[in-house]
């Protein structure tokens, strides 16, 4: 007899789903199947869940520093475009023009006096109210007051513009729990912002986030430098309701030279729920941004930090960046094997390490929260 798992026909959605039991402990516990990795119907779910009831990270604080300044991206499947008004209040707005539905602000951030549509020259406030109509003479029955941009809620976190696409969400500082405190000492307005890169993937999102929550199970065997500097018996994982830290004291001695010049103190790695990582040493932070593009294929966007961005710290800087990326390589070629396997008849679900992967399994099970609470509206 074959003890390959059976591979069940044409579950519908609500069975996937239901394959993954959150009340299991740890100890017993699987994870979620390579269904969900790997079926456009869990995606669609996703979007108007776990992307679209959560607060999402869409841009940098100093972006929007001044009136005038606005960002744009996509959430849930929705463009947003958050602006600083000649208030200076910030807002949040769906970015969808109220005539036929064009994009109004079309880069991704910039300095604007008006929101103009590029497509009939509708054009907005900077508080989302409709100001100009052009060639609209004799339309009757229309109210520009009831025609101002969708708002949408927005709040700013240490260096970091949310948005939440719920009209009545809870407020982002509870959404954060601890990590609002815990950030305090970590003076991260000491730190400058220095580069962006991004990375697409052949994978599913989930896969990412995976990854990098198994509580530095691969560090060994997939990041050489890496693990030559930190502590992996002495590496702990602590779980929030909706984030996981991950610690591990540095010991820079005798570790690999490129990655011990630019790496000391401390390094904590936090993940907020579903998508945003932000990993902390001494003098340094990165934010990874994971975005899915597809069942199959997303984009994760690193941004870094730096106490010192002057011309003489250029150089450590760049250094800095080029380890991040060499660790991003690493995982790149893995996450890519694990999507291929995740779709083969051979795997089902798999066991977690208690030790390591209690991360994951929180992941897991807010995952299931939001896909479960989905089906049943």
């Amino acid at each position: 007899m074959s003890s390959r798992p059976v591979q069940p026909m044409a579950q519908s959605i609500q069975e996937i789903i239901s394959t993954f039991d959150p009340s299991e402990p740890l100890g017993t516990a699987s994870t979620i199947p390579g269904s969900w990795y790997t079926d456009a119907r869990i995606a669609e779910v996703e979007q108007k869940t776990v992307f679209s009831r959560t607060w999402q990270m869409i841009g940098r604080a100093e972006q929007v520093a001044s009136p005038g300044q606005y960002i744009t991206a996509e959430v849930g499947g929705e463009p947003v475009v958050v602006v600083r008004g000649q208030d200076g209040v910030l807002r949040g707005f769906f970015n969808v023009c109220r005539h036929h539905a064009a994009a109004v602000m079309t880069q991704s951030c910039g300095t604007a006096a008006r929101l103009q549509c590029p497509y009939h020259g509708w054009t907005y406030g900077l508080d989302g109210s409709l100001k100009g109509v052009p060639d609209f003479e004799g339309v009757e029955n229309f109210d520009r007051k009831k025609n101002g941009l969708v708002p949408l809620s927005v709040d700013v976190w240490e260096k970091f513009v949310f948005v939440h696409l719920d009209p009545n969400p809870m407020l982002l500082s509870e959404y954060l729990g601890d990590m609002v405190e815990q950030f305090k000492p970590l003076h991260l307005e000491g730190l400058h912002f220095a580069g962006r890169r991004e990375w697409i993937i052949d994978c599913n999102w989930k896969v990412f986030v995976d990854n990098y929550l198994d509580g530095g199970y691969h560090v060994p065997y997939l990041h050489k430098g890496l693990n030559s500097i930190l502590s992996y018996a002495n590496y702990t994982i602590t779980n929030g309701p909706r984030f996981c830290l991950q610690s591990s004291p540095i010991d820079a001695a005798g570790g690999e030279a490129m990655t011990a010049s630019v790496r000391q103190g401390q390094a904590l790695y936090y993940w907020l729920y579903p998508n945003l990582m932000l990993n902390w040493y001494e003098g340094y932070l990165d934010t990874n941004l994971v975005l899915p593009l597809g069942i199959d294929k997303m984009k994760v966007i690193f941004e870094f930090y730096f106490s010192d961005v002057g011309l003489s710290a250029e150089e450590k800087n760049r250094k800095s960046m080029n380890v991040s990326e060499r660790i991003q390589d690493e995982d790149h070629s893995i996450c890519v094997s694990v999507q291929r396997g995740l779709k083969s008849r051979a795997y089902g679900a798999g066991r977690l390490s208690v030790r390591r992967e209690a991360g994951e399994n929180l992941f897991h099970k807010l995952l299931h929260a939001d896909l479960a609470s989905g089906i049943q509206q």
